[in-house]
């Protein structure tokens, strides 16, 4: 482990630590929440990696749905919240957290006072393992404070709890129903990048240059970072296999920002630094597949059927879901099963 992960390991700890009693107040006891009341809520997710922006959707769905009317105000990390957000009417300030908070302790404390000075009705922290999104709740002065976490002894009974873009929406079920507000046992929202009806036109144009729009079309994305990449040989066997079983529809691979490809580049490709036009060629595809990732995510937020490949990540917490996707573990599943998952998302 290089001394600078040791450092940010070291520092995540010591956060955890200082902020673990932050937010333990029992929400079984909270005040009564009048919902034409809530004009102005937080939401915090300081994080800026793309699928844990895409990941929050539902949640500010969830919270727009709920509160008609509301603004929403996102605290985050790094640059693609107005990317992601671009689309919702709700969202009102974007509100960043420096990436290197003691190079920038201007902007970093601009942050908090930012934060303090707004009056917010709720606050919502996502991930109650995150101590700046447990300090940003606590830091507002929001009549109403969520930091994420469930009484102690308290559990939700749902199948599919464990993934980690419906189980803040559960919790915040929860609370709202502490506050007499109805849980109505609604399905979670989907992942949505809320591509306008351009974006996707365009995005048809783009893949068109690519492939035979008369054809079915798969796309592959055969690239991870870190442990999630399988290796070239995997994937060439994969790739292989796949022309085999499917002669007659396109297959494409999209190019990650690093451009590279583990087929070495055998398939037609498509590269784009644009998140929105990456999400917009894939709304226009038949199935896309590929590891867990960022633009895993970024094909189920486009609505695209996606199949996604894990092998290390816990498929529980981050497997796609609506639209027909499925999750894949690749340590007990073999190739003949990724091509029938395939074919099965196919006939749909």
């Amino acid at each position: 482990m290089s001394n600078l992960k040791k450092v940010n390991v070291f520092r995540r700890s010591l956060m955890r630590n200082l902020t673990k009693n932050v937010g333990s107040v029992d929400i079984r006891n909270i005040e009564p929440i009048d919902k034409s009341k809530i004009k102005k809520v937080l939401i915090c997710r300081p994080n800026g990696r793309l699928g844990n922006m895409l990941l929050i959707t539902p949640l500010v769905q969830e919270v727009a749905k709920t509160f008609p009317g509301c603004t929403i105000d996102v605290f985050v990390k790094g640059t693609l919240a107005p990317i992601v957000f671009e689309e919702y009417e709700n969202i009102d300030k974007i509100i960043h957290l420096p990436k290197k908070p003691f190079k920038e302790l201007v902007k970093y404390f601009k942050v908090w006072t930012l934060i303090r000075t707004q009056n917010y009705d709720i606050a919502i922290n996502v991930d109650q393992n995150s101590s700046s999104g447990r300090l940003g709740v606590k830091f507002s002065s929001a009549k109403y404070k969520f930091f994420g976490n469930l009484p102690e002894g308290v559990t939700l009974e749902h199948s599919d709890y464990d993934h980690i873009a419906k189980y803040p929406v559960y919790n915040f079920r929860y609370f709202l129903n502490q506050a007499g507000i109805e849980d109505k046992n609604e399905p979670i929202p989907l992942l949505d990048l809320k591509l306008t009806e351009k974006e996707i036109a365009n995005g048809k144009t783009i893949l068109d240059n690519i492939i035979d729009p008369n054809k079915r079309t798969i796309a592959i994305f055969t690239y991870a970072t870190g442990e999630k990449c399988y290796n070239p040989v995997w994937w060439e066997e994969f790739y292989t296999t796949l022309k085999k079983e499917f002669p007659n529809d396109n297959i494409f691979e999209v190019l990650p920002v690093e451009n590279v490809s583990q087929i070495n580049f055998e398939a037609p490709t498509f590269y784009s630094k644009d998140v929105r036009e990456i999400g917009s060629v894939l709304a226009n595809v038949d199935v896309f597949v590929g590891a867990d990732s960022g633009i895993m995510h970024l094909s189920s937020a486009s609505k695209a059927p996606t199949a996604g490949l894990f092998s290390v990540s816990n498929l529980k917490k981050y497997e796609p879901y609506g639209n027909g996707s499925v999750g894949l573990d690749t340590n007990v599943l073999g190739i003949p099963d990724f091509i029938k998952a395939i074919k099965e998302i196919l006939k749909k």
